[in-house]
């Protein structure tokens, strides 16, 4: 990666289904180390441009570029499949609704992917999960099943997952919107904690506060655009445009 190149580059992004255009021209550059959060009323695009990142969601125009190599590459099938698990291996995800698997443990949850697509042993792997919960506060929860854990703490698992493949970015798509108020905080714990140790976060959020004291930058985006962008007491303290004033006026007394 050339010193003048983002870490993260998303040029001309375009998302249409059919005739609805849900991302409109998005351009957005993310430095390595950078927290980025993304805030708007539903239906603006933000889990969409954030789920592009790693071409969950395929744009239909534009490039996603991750450290110098271009994520949403045009290729043969079984070509495209190869490429695109390599990378998404470097970008770990945190959804609104955990997606664990009821079924298995929590260990078992953390340690599927770093077993089955970087061949760590049991042994390793084990360490690996034990070592990541450490991490998020729940070391002693590593033989539970998600339905003996509250929701706060299944995020948090969700978290250790994501984090036990070592990515050097991690997105979260919403991830306090689904928990009740007083579980909110023990997510937001761990990403600040995430924060101090450096790691590139993109956040779409509704938690105006977060946005505000933790990240780097804030984008508005409303439409299927980005209306504004900058430093968040700039974004926040003294918006420019009337869509994000607006906004922010109706939204700034945390979630909604």
């Amino acid at each position: 990666m050339s010193p003048t190149q983002p870490f993260i580059n998303i040029r001309h992004a375009k998302k249409n289904y059919g005739d609805l255009e849900v991302l409109k021209d998005i351009s957005l550059q993310v430095e390595k180390g950078q927290i980025v959060a993304i805030i708007g009323p539903s239906g603006s695009g933000k889990s969409t441009l954030l789920r592009a990142i790693n071409d969950l969601d395929s744009l239909t125009e534009g490039e996603v570029w991750l450290e110098g190599m271009q994520v949403n590459k045009k290729l043969p099938t079984r070509q495209y499949e190869k490429h695109i698990n390599k990378l998404r291996q470097e970008i770990g995800m945190v959804f609104q609704h955990f997606n664990l698997f009821p079924h298995l443990t929590v260990r078992e949850n953390i340690t599927l992917a770093p077993k089955m697509l970087k061949g760590l042993s049991n042994a390793n792997a084990n360490k690996l999960a034990q070592e990541q919960l450490e991490r998020v506060g729940l070391g002693d929860r590593i033989d539970y099943y998600p339905s003996q854990l509250s929701g706060g703490q299944k995020q948090r698992v969700a978290i250790a997952r994501a984090l036990a493949m070592k990515p050097k970015v991690m997105l979260f798509d919403e991830a306090t919107s689904s928990l009740d108020p007083e579980l909110v905080e023990e997510v937001n714990l761990v990403m600040k904690q995430l924060a101090k140790e450096n790691m590139t976060m993109i956040i779409v959020t509704h938690e105006m506060a977060f946005a505000q004291s933790v990240c780097d930058k804030v984008l508005f985006m409303d439409q299927g655009v980005v209306v504004e962008e900058g430093l968040p007491e700039i974004i926040f303290k003294t918006p420019q445009h009337e869509r994000t004033k607006s906004f922010l006026a109706n939204h700034l007394n945390g979630r909604f």
